[in-house]
């Protein structure tokens, strides 16, 4: 087949969207006839080295990189215009509005999201069931079984949603070091008992409340990998002892601190996943899987679906100082079980790499391009009910008045949900 993948931001870029878009897309490519990689480039020039990144051809979409709102409107009304698209049997996108604008022009669709967009923002829900349920939209690839039951709840077919989580690049962690070596080679002593979180340092990440735990552990060193600056997390973190911010570190580099770690950290909190809905299973859960380091993380409805207590991880209550605390204590005082979990943990990574995604993605589209083609022709999919439709209207009234008091646009799930 002949696949036509379409990026909004331009790249290189250090974001986790740029990262699972472009490593599957690579990866995917080796099962696909032909690939192309339609984006917004600053110059001509910059194709060169996105092309070597992505392992294919490079299509310079009709958008500025500048205003970004520009940008994703331009990307999706103009791709249609494109040779590429013609050509291509599927396009491969993760952004419902140029999902929309190919369905619109004949098209058949793979989306590729982590997000739940019409729980989030439930306005959203008529037009999102809608477009999954045109019949040119082939298939939904929610990173979690969580965003996955959303969808679901909204009344998409169930055949076009399909948990496939991302993955890890192993060569990342080719050259695996000693816990003792690395630490020597970050600069840290060698009894000296090390926490270690990698990935962006703001407020959505769940940070404060590890910044809290140290002032509870002050014995035990806690490095914060991913700084850009002199940001919220770095200044209180200024006067914490027990607290090491370490810029941005890229590849090899960062496997270093990986490697250094007694305990490997995802903050166990609610507000990645509830309050901003930025972060559904972090991707450096899978990388954190696969360095043979015990993981301490939440108990949240995304993580547990990887994670087990006490079988590849230890998982602490949610937004509590106290609970981290004592699971990092007790992962730190049981060297048999932390060596168990590390081992279980490592073991499972094996089925969560990036080739193993793009495999999995490569027989799906197969399977259901070779299903449409075999069924009789029909207007839509689905169907949309009148307790849908109150649903609808009272999660929009929810979604309105929290937009009113937050400023935010994304509506936290509602309690039990």
């Amino acid at each position: 087949m002949n696949v036509l993948f379409a990026f909004e931001n331009p790249l290189p870029s250090n974001e986790a969207d740029a990262e699972v878009f472009t490593t599957t897309a690579r990866y995917l490519a080796r099962h696909m006839r032909q690939c192309w990689l339609h984006l917004p480039l600053a110059t001509p020039a910059a194709a060169a080295p996105v092309a070597r990144l992505a392992g294919m051809q490079v299509v310079r979409a009709w958008a500025p990189v500048r205003p970004p709102a520009l940008r994703h409107l331009l990307c999706g009304l103009t791709l249609a215009l494109r040779r590429q698209f013609r050509q291509a049997d599927i396009i491969y996108t993760r952004n419902l509005w140029v999902a929309w604008v190919s369905v619109l022009a004949g098209q058949r669709v793979v989306f590729d999201h982590y997000r739940p967009w019409g729980d989030q923002i439930p306005p959203l829900q008529f037009w999102i069931h809608r477009l999954l349920c045109n019949p040119r939209f082939l298939l939904n690839i929610c990173h979690s079984d969580y965003t996955r039951r959303k969808y679901l709840e909204l009344g998409v077919p169930a055949g076009k949603l399909h948990c496939v989580r991302n993955g890890f690049e192993p060569g990342r962690l080719r050259d695996p070091v000693s816990l003792d070596a690395a630490k020597r080679q970050i600069g840290v002593g060698v009894a000296q008992a090390t926490v270690v979180y990698t990935g962006r340092l703001n407020h959505k990440k769940g940070l404060d409340l590890v910044l809290q735990a140290a002032t509870l552990l002050p014995d035990i060193l806690f490095i914060l990998v991913g700084s850009a600056g002199d940001g919220p997390v770095e200044a209180q973190a200024a006067g914490i002892g027990n607290i090491r911010i370490v810029a941005y570190q890229p590849g090899a580099m960062l496997a270093r601190y990986i490697f250094a770690a007694d305990i490997l950290l995802i903050p166990p909190s609610h507000k990645p996943l509830a309050t901003y809905g930025s972060t559904v299973l972090p991707l450096k859960l899978f990388l954190y899987m696969a360095s043979k380091r015990p993981i301490v993380a939440g108990d949240t409805p995304d993580v547990r679906e990887v994670l087990v207590h006490r079988h590849n991880a230890w998982l602490c209550r949610p937004d509590c100082v106290a609970s981290l605390a004592d699971g990092i204590r007790a992962v730190l005082g049981d060297q048999a079980l932390a060596g168990r979990m590390a081992a279980q943990a490592r073991l499972e990574s094996g089925k969560l790499t990036w080739a193993v995604r793009a495999a999995r993605i490569a027989g799906l589209i197969e399977g259901l391009a070779a299903a449409a083609d075999a069924a009789p022709r029909s207007r839509r999919q689905g169907h949309w009910s009148r307790s849908q439709s109150r649903t609808w209207l009272r999660q929009s009234g929810r979604w309105l008045a929290h937009l009113a008091r937050t400023r935010s646009w994304v509506l936290p799930p509602e309690p039990n949900a």
